[in-house]
């Protein structure tokens, strides 16, 4: 979203170009069921039009401009687009059984990673799905959010990079958990993921790749 329109297939392809390792995106349900590929609940932030998604169809979804002419895509149409791996978040926790269908499917364990604010939505894709790798994600937590990983079956906390504490990192690789710092957009969050020795980042700018060079 740093340099292209957010959560549109121009983001993803540009994404992938420059060298990701995954795509991130994000997933709402219609009204009509499909996987809405948008950050908020509400389309106004990030399209010329109004209301929730949950409200819309998606033929209403499609007709919203999305930023330099891009639609509001669906998850479909991003694996389709890229090859990379991605990692997949569900937004509304009724979103979490119907792409558990769509990745069931088109038999896409090895690719797709869920995540989740939501505890119940990585819980149940973790049922549904035992051998698909799932992340708990937490931008404010307390000190059960180990704990509370492991109870919902999450491989991995992705934890917001400017509450993160080097304590927090060890606890959870002491756990077995992986541990992925989100939003890493300079080169001072990249200094501290390196030095928190993290098994992953998220960033708005993919050419912060240029910025490996750098140490803690």
């Amino acid at each position: 979203m740093g340099v292209e329109p957010e959560n549109t297939l121009r983001s993803f392809v540009h994404a992938e170009r420059a060298g990701m390792d995954a795509i991130e995106l994000d997933l709402h349900l219609s009204k009509d069921g499909a996987l809405a590929v948008m950050h908020d609940a509400e389309v106004d932030r990030t399209t010329d039009g109004t209301g929730a998604v949950a409200g819309m169809t998606l033929a209403e979804l499609r007709e919203l401009d999305a930023g330099q002419g891009e639609r509001v895509p669906v998850f479909e149409e991003v694996l389709d687009a890229v090859r990379s791996p991605v990692q997949a978040e569900i937004k509304d926790v009724a979103a979490a059984r119907a792409l558990a269908e769509v990745i069931r499917r088109r038999d896409l364990a090895d690719r797709i990673e869920v995540s989740s604010f939501h505890d119940e939505a990585v819980a149940e894709i973790a049922q549904l799905l035992p051998d698909v790798r799932t992340v708990l994600i937490a931008s404010r937590w307390r000190g059960d959010v180990v704990d509370r990983a492991k109870a919902v079956g999450a491989a991995t906390l992705a934890l917001n990079i400017r509450r993160l504490t080097l304590e927090v990192v060890e606890q959870a690789h002491g756990a077995g958990l992986r541990v992925i710092g989100w939003v890493v957009n300079t080169p001072e969050h990249l200094r501290l993921a390196r030095a928190f020795e993290l098994d992953g980042a998220t960033t708005d700018f993919p050419e912060i790749r240029r910025a490996g060079r750098f140490t803690a």
